[in-house]
């Protein structure tokens, strides 16, 4: 992913993996000699087929250890819940089926499906994220191979023994095309982001509100890596994984050491999570500040370990536990960082700083470094989706304490956005109805209880704080289920579709005086069609009221003045085929269903939105009276209609064994597959002129609500 696009873009996994044997391995044989040393061809030969086969070998090592990652996703934005799909890489580091990857490869993240190098689709489960380094461990469910053989497993490698000028290759799937190898150098085994790209202590946003890059060193090289390639290994010429490729673009990538996706990797299988010391304090270098030891102290959290200490900003670490601490460049950061971070929990640290010129010391107590992202939820008929609070949320948003839950999104057209006055993203919700709203499980449990009342309330009373300021509104629960669209009385309608033929028009047609609506079809199947009219007709008067369009605002005219008529009647037409005028008399039938006025149907299961088929729908399509179905007028991209790939416009006309004539049929078959909850459910769908056959694989513990209706979605992160 691009550098600047790193705010919640899904990448595709891949790995890196690398080393500095190309020296000995390739060039050995080579004429040693002066710069002016003439090389022979019979040289060029004997390094290029080293290198090839060093380059085999050590792919050779970790290619049947690579996998490819393919995940459902739900996120949150616009105040709703979105399914999505994505596709990343990982390596294989254990025979347990344990598997290392981004963390912004799985975040969101509800079903996860791998392929293996033997082609295998297993099926795998989260261990744990640590978005701080942007690494995540899946477990692929083994009960699921096919083989008995044991999983490939590829072998870590010293990321710190790396140096500018290694070979090293990136694995992975670029673009979901898995199984693909780039070969590059290392240009920087120690990068830092920093000025407009980071902090100052490295910091980096993932996500809103979301840190990573604070313990990051990164290894930049020039492998090819592009979307699909994050989470997958960078490879020495060793055949040993030395990172985890995260970033790339523009012929820069990088990667995550493996001495430090390792540790990671450990602990979230331990743990599933990474226990971390925090002291409440970002550092700046000192390079530019014109101190000559220690490091600046650039903010302190009020009532945190450091500010208890009486550490205050502006302060100068100079030494921990009697070491002496010098960050004077931006690289320097990430490992002070990590030092403290790597202790105990509850670790007391003596520390020495200076204040005014003055030798202060004094002891700071660890304590457990919090996430920095609360879990997120979906209320569907409040329209908005909230958060919970953080120490790290409430100290960005100068919040007094982590109490309430903060609105993350609105819905347009929803109930928050509704209300007056409207609720808005950053707003943080302290009581509903007076029931008073300490953290996110309280309000679900509101939410929860409402739904689920026999006589829920029309109206809710909710209090929240927005910059500090006291406000109430009401919310009104609101279903953002759509209703199916009104109809339109019938009226009378000639058929046909007609074009408005201007003067300048009429001029390239051989008559200036022929301004009208000329004819471009005629539909089948019509009194119109039975009629003496012709496509390419020009249409000039209707029941001998001459009827000329004066622009293309008048392009409906012609019809308007038609629904003006009485169904049965007939109507005079004076309309001009090839300049000659003529009388055409037809007989005026009922207006037909448009699309925008068929009945729908919602499929909260499946996720997809069905309509019913129309007269339009059958000409466009050209399909004649006897096709029969529903046409699909929207569908989830990740939901199982979607994921099955059922897409918007195809006709369905069978679903396990159960025709589909019209709306009403396709709502009994669907009523019946969800009693069965069978593992695989068939649709028989008509696209265009050919039959497919979509296979869909129902998960009937769904993500939401199986129903669509009241319960809460919440990211399980």
């Amino acid at each position: 992913m691009a550098l600047a696009g790193l705010h919640r873009m899904r990448r595709f996994g891949c790995m890196v993996l690398m080393g500095g044997a190309l020296a000995v391995a390739a060039l050995s044989g080579c004429t040693k000699g002066t710069a002016t040393t003439s090389v022979s061809p019979a040289d060029v030969d004997h390094l290029r087929t080293n290198l090839r086969k060093v380059v085999a070998q050590s792919r050779d090592r970790v290619f049947p250890a690579l996998v490819n990652i393919y995940v459902v996703t739900v996120d949150y934005y616009g105040g709703k819940e979105h399914k999505s799909r994505s596709v990343g890489s990982g390596t294989i580091i254990s025979e347990d089926g344990y598997v290392l990857t981004n963390h912004h490869v799985t975040s969101d993240g509800r079903k996860f499906r791998c392929t293996l190098a033997s082609k295998e689709e297993i099926d795998a489960q989260l261990v744990g994220e640590d978005p701080l380094t942007d690494l995540a461990v899946l477990k692929l469910d083994l009960d699921q191979r096919r083989s008995d053989e044991p999983l490939p497993v590829a072998t870590f490698g010293d990321s710190d023994d790396l140096q500018i000028g290694d070979y090293v290759m990136a694995m992975g799937s670029p673009f979901a095309l898995s199984r693909s190898v780039t070969l590059g150098i290392v240009s920087n085994p120690q990068r830092v982001f920093a000025g407009e790209m980071a902090g100052d202590d490295g910091e980096m946003q993932l996500d809103a509100y979301q840190r990573t890059g604070l313990f990051t060193q990164w290894i930049q090289h020039d492998a090819a890596i592009n979307p699909g390639n994050s989470g997958g290994p960078l490879v020495n010429l060793a055949g040993e994984v030395v990172g985890v490729n995260e970033l790339g673009g523009r012929g820069l990538g990088f990667a995550i050491p493996s001495n430090l996706a390792r540790k990671v990797a450990e602990d979230l299988i331990e743990y599933g999570e990474v226990p971390r010391s925090w002291i409440g304090v970002s550092i700046k270098p000192i390079e530019k500040t014109g101190l000559e030891q220690g490091v600046l102290i650039n903010s302190v959290v009020k009532g945190e370990p450091a500010y208890e200490a009486g550490i205050r900003a502006g302060d100068v670490l100079v030494a921990i536990d009697g070491e002496p601490v010098n960050v004077r460049f931006s690289e320097q950061v990430p490992p002070l960082l990590k030092r403290v971070a790597d202790l105990p929990v509850g670790s007391k640290l003596k520390v020495k700083y200076q204040r005014d010129g003055e030798a202060v010391e004094a002891t700071i107590v660890t304590k457990r470094l919090q996430k920095d992202r609360g879990e997120e939820v979906a209320f569907r008929l409040w329209g908005l989706t909230g958060m919970q609070i953080t120490e790290k949320m409430a100290f960005d948003n100068h919040l007094d304490s982590t109490a309430g839950v903060m609105v993350s999104g609105v819905r347009d057209g929803g109930a928050a956005a509704l209300a007056e006055p409207a609720l808005y993203r950053g707003d943080v919700i302290q009581t509903v109805d007076g029931q008073r709203i300490e953290d996110l499980d309280a309000l679900i449990g509101f939410y929860d209880e409402m739904t689920e009342s026999d006589s829920p309330p029309r109206s809710i009373l909710v209090q929240f704080d927005r910059g500090g300021r006291n406000n109430v509104t009401l919310l009104k629960p609101k279903d953002d289920n759509d209703d199916d669209p009104p109809r339109e009385v019938p009226k009378a309608w000639i058929g046909i579709d007609t074009q408005p033929v201007l003067k300048e028009l009429a001029e390239k047609l051989g008559n200036a005086t022929a301004l009208g609506y000329r004819i471009t079809r005629i539909y089948p199947q019509t009194l119109a069609a039975g009629s003496d009219l012709a496509v390419g007709d020009i249409v000039t008067g209707l029941n001998g009221e001459a009827i000329k369009p004066r622009g293309m605002q008048d392009s409906g005219l012609f019809a308007r003045r038609v629904r003006q008529l009485r169904i049965g009647e007939s109507a005079r037409l004076a309309v001009l085929r090839a300049g000659e005028p003529r009388e055409v008399t037809v007989e005026l039938e009922r207006t037909q269903i448009t699309p925008d006025e068929a009945i729908r149907d919602k499929n909260s299961d499946f996720e997809i939105v069905v309509r019913e088929l129309t007269f339009f729908d059958r000409d466009d399509n050209r399909w004649g009276q006897d096709v029969q179905g529903v046409v699909v007028s929207g569908v989830e991209a990740a939901g199982w209609a979607g994921l099955g790939g059922i897409r918007s416009g195809d006709l369905i006309q069978r679903i396990d064994g159960y025709d589909i004539k019209d709306i009403d049929s396709y709502r009994k078959a669907m009523k019946a597959v969800a009693k069965a909850q069978p593992d695989r459910v068939v649709f028989v769908v008509l696209r265009g002129q050919r039959t497919h056959f979509q296979y869909t694989e129902p998960d009937w513990n769904p993500i939401s609500s199986d129903d669509g209706g009241n319960m809460v979605q919440m990211a399980d992160k």
